[in-house]
C-alpha cells in the first residue's frame, strides 16, 4: 500500500503561532487553503514529501536522519512572501549549506522507500524550471537538489487572488526577520501536501 509522506521541520511554538497569524493577515478577506492550525495542519519547512512504500519507519526515518546530521535548533532567516506557480503564497526562507545537507541526509535514507510507480507523471510541468523538473523526474517532488527552495507554506489560491495576497502582503502585516525550528516530523500528507497528522517527531538539541 502506497502512503503520501513527508518529512519536515516544524517551527518553535512561538513561531509556529506566528506562521498561523501571518496567513491569517495576508490573507485579509482572502482565505488561503489549507488554513493552518496549531491542532491541525502545522506551519513547517518541508524537507522531502511523496509517495512511500510500507517498508517505511517512520521513528526509524528520523533516527537516521538525526545521526547522520547531528542537527541542532535551526534558524533561518525570512527571504520574503513570493508567489509560486500556480496559486500558491510561499513564506520563503534562506536556503544555507545545512539546509542543503539535512535534505540530501533524508534522500538517503528514504530513496528505497519511494514508491516510483506511484509517481505523477501525467502532472503539467510546463511551469516548472529546468531544476524542478529535474528534480520531479528523479524523485516525484519539485524541489530537490538545486531547486530546493526552503519555505513555510501560507496556503493556496485562484491566480489572481494569489498574486495580490504576494503584491499587498508587506502592507498588511510585519514579517519576523527570522524563524526558529526545533523537531524533525514524518507526517501524513493532506490537501495541498498539509502537515496533516504527525506520524513521529525528533527534537533537535539546542543552540
Amino acid at each position: 500500500m502506497t502512503s503520501w509522506l513527508g518529512v519536515a521541520l516544524l517551527p518553535s511554538a512561538h513561531h509556529l503561532l506566528s506562521a498561523i497569524q501571518l496567513q491569517e493577515e495576508i490573507g485579509g478577506e482572502h482565505r488561503l487553503h489549507p488554513a493552518l492550525a496549531a491542532d491541525g495542519n502545522l506551519p513547517h519547512v518541508t524537507v522531502f514529501q511523496g509517495p512511500f512504500s510500507d517498508s517505511l519507519d517512520p521513528e526509524t526515518v528520523l533516527e537516521k536522519v538525526g545521526r547522520s546530521t547531528a542537527l541542532k535548533e535551526i534558524r533561518l532567516a525570512t527571504v520574503g512572501i513570493v508567489y509560486q506557480p500556480t496559486g500558491w503564497v510561499f513564506l520563503s526562507l534562506a536556503k544555507p549549506p545545512l539546509m542543503v545537507g539535512l535534505q540530501q541526509a533524508a534522500l538517503d535514507v528514504l530513496d528505497s522507500h519511494l514508491d516510483r510507480e506511484a509517481f505523477d507523471t501525467a502532472k503539467d510541468t510546463t511551469r516548472f524550471s529546468e531544476s524542478e523538473r529535474a528534480s520531479f523526474a528523479q524523485y516525484g517532488y519539485r524541489y530537490t537538489g538545486d531547486a530546493y527552495a526552503p519555505h513555510i507554506t501560507l496556503g493556496r489560491a485562484e491566480e489572481r487572488i494569489a498574486r495580490e495576497v504576494v503584491r499587498t502582503a508587506s502592507e498588511r502585516t510585519s514579517i519576523p526577520t527570522d524563524w526558529v525550528f526545533d523537531r524533525l516530523s514524518v507526517y501524513v500528507m493532506g490537501e495541498h501536501g498539509a502537515h496533516a497528522r504527525t506520524l513521529a517527531e525528533r527534537a533537535l538539541d539546542r543552540t
